[in-house]
C-alpha cells in the first residue's frame, strides 16, 4: 500500500492541534489531537512512499515506534486515505494508459470523495469501462445522458431511436449541428464515441441468439414523446422488469423536467405502479391518456434548451451512481422541477398492491422525507445478501457513508 491523503479534500487547520480535511458539510473531518511532528508527517501521505518507508521517515523524525502504522490505520478508518497503487488488475490497467486516466482525473478524485477503503475510488472507475448501458431515445435529452455516461468512462453506451435529427435536436454536449438530416441513431452513436475517453473494452463475441437480449447494467428512458415521458407506458418495460434489469426515466414535458424514478425490479415502484396510483387519485386519469397518446402529434414540444441540460446531467449523475453500487434518491421517486421557477421536489412512487411487478410484496419502511427505506430505497447493510457491483443489474448494499456512523476516537464530522 502506497498511502495518500486524499487530494480532493482541502486540509486546514482549526487551531494548533486539530486539522480539518475538507470545506463542504458533506466530506468535511476533523482529525485531532494533531502534534506539529504528525501534522508534518501528513505531507509524507502522498503516494509515493510505501508503508515501510514511511516508518523510516517516521524514524527520523523521533516519531515514536508504532505510532505511523496507528496514525495510518485511523486516517484509513476514517476515509481519509487512498492507495495510488490500490484499484487492483483493472486499475492497474488504467493506470497503464495515462492519457485516459487524466481524462477521467476529476471524476477519479470525485469517487474518492464518495469511497472509503484505499484503493476504491480507482477500482470503481475502472469498473466502469466493463459496464453496458443502453439509452432509449435520442432526443435532447437522451443523446446527452448518452455522451455523458460515455464520457464518464462507462465502457459502452448503446442509443436506440429512429427517425431522423431534426434541427431543434441539436444540443451542445448532444447531437451536433452537422448531424442534422443523419440516421438518428447513428448520430447519437457517433456523439458517445467522441465523448468516450478511450475505446470500450474488447467484449468476447456473443452468439447470434443474445443478441437481442444483452445483459445491460442500465437502461435509461428517455423518450422524446412528452406523453411518455409523464406517464410512461408500463408494456414498453414489461420486458426489464420480466429480466430483471434496473431502468431509469428521463425527460422534459410541458416546461418541466423528470428524472426517475430508477426501477429495482421487484423492489422499487414502477411504471405501472405510477400508473395504477394515479387511477386511484384519479379515475379519470386513463381517459385523458388514450386522448393524449391517440391525438395528432405537436411538430416540436416545449422542451428548453438549458432544462433539458439539466435534467440530462441529473439523470446521468443518478446513473452513474448506480453504476458505481448505490442506489440514489430516484429509486422510488420522481425528481421534477418546472419552468420558470426551478425548484425541485420529489414524487414517491410507491410500489402498488395492484401492480404484477411485485414490488409491494416487500416490507418498507419510510424515510422522513417519504421515501421509501429499507428493502426499497437504500438496501442498507444487512438488508440483503452482497449485490454485484459494475457488472450487473444490482446495486451493493454497501451503498453509502452514513453521516452519524462509527468514527475512530479523535475524528468527526466538520460543522461547517
Amino acid at each position: 500500500m502506497h498511502p495518500v491523503v486524499k487530494p480532493a479534500l482541502r486540509r486546514g487547520w482549526r487551531d494548533l492541534n486539530t486539522v480539518q480535511f475538507g470545506m463542504t458539510p458533506a466530506h468535511a473531518l476533523t482529525l485531532g489531537p494533531v502534534d506539529t511532528a504528525t501534522g508534518s508527517f501528513l505531507d509524507l501521505l502522498d503516494g509515493t512512499r510505501g508503508v515501510e518507508l514511511l516508518r523510516e521517515e517516521g524514524r527520523r523524525m523521533d516519531l515514536p515506534d508504532g505510532h505511523v502504522d496507528r496514525l495510518v490505520r485511523r486516517l484509513s478508518r476514517a476515509g481519509l486515505l487512498d492507495d495510488s497503487r490500490g484499484g487492483g488488475p483493472a486499475g492497474e490497467s488504467l493506470r497503464g494508459r495515462p492519457e485516459v486516466l487524466e481524462r477521467l482525473r476529476p471524476d477519479l478524485a470525485s469517487l474518492a470523495l464518495t469511497t472509503s477503503a484505499p484503493g476504491d475510488p480507482l477500482r470503481r472507475l475502472a469498473a466502469r469501462r466493463g459496464t453496458r448501458v443502453q439509452v432509449r431515445g435520442a432526443g435532447r435529452v437522451g443523446a446527452a445522458v448518452a455522451a455523458l455516461l460515455s464520457g464518464a468512462g462507462v465502457g459502452e453506451v448503446e442509443v436506440r431511436d429512429v427517425g431522423r435529427v431534426e434541427p431543434w435536436d441539436v444540443t451542445p454536449g448532444g447531437l451536433p449541428a452537422d448531424a442534422v438530416g443523419d440516421r438518428r441513431e447513428e448520430a447519437a452513436r457517433r456523439a458517445v464515441r467522441r465523448a468516450a475517453p478511450d475505446r470500450p473494452p474488447r467484449r468476447a463475441a456473443r452468439s447470434p441468439l443474445d443478441e437481442g437480449e444483452p445483459p445491460f447494467s442500465l437502461v435509461v428512458l428517455a423518450p422524446r414523446d412528452d406523453v411518455a415521458v409523464y406517464t410512461p407506458d408500463p408494456s414498453a418495460a414489461e420486458p426489464l422488469l420480466s429480466s430483471g434489469t434496473s431502468h431509469l426515466y428521463a425527460g422534459v414535458v410541458e416546461g418541466t423536467g423528470v428524472a426517475g424514478p430508477l426501477v429495482l425490479p421487484g423492489e422499487t415502484g414502477c411504471a405501472g405502479c405510477l400508473q395504477q396510483d394515479r387511477v386511484d387519485r384519479d379515475p379519470a386519469w386513463p381517459r385523458l391518456v388514450a386522448q393524449w397518446r391517440s391525438g395528432r402529434q405537436r411538430r416540436v414540444g416545449a422542451c428548453d434548451l438549458t432544462l433539458a441540460t439539466t435534467v440530462a446531467g441529473l439523470a446521468a449523475a443518478h446513473a452513474l451512481a448506480f453504476l458505481d453500487g448505490r442506489v440514489p434518491s430516484t429509486a422510488g421517486a420522481r425528481w421534477e422541477v418546472s419552468l420558470p421557477g426551478l425548484n425541485w421536489h420529489a414524487r414517491p412512487v410507491w410500489p402498488h398492491p395492484g401492480c404484477p411487478c411485485g414490488a409491494a410484496g416487500k416490507d418498507q419502511e419510510t424515510e422522513p422525507e417519504g421515501h421509501p427505506a429499507k428493502g426499497k430505497g437504500e438496501h442498507t447493510a444487512g438488508s440483503g445478501g452482497p449485490r454485484e457491483t459494475m457488472a450487473g443489474p444490482r446495486p451493493s448494499d454497501k451503498w453509502r457513508r452514513q453521516a452519524d456512523a462509527k468514527r475512530p476516537a479523535g475524528t468527526w464530522r466538520a460543522h461547517v
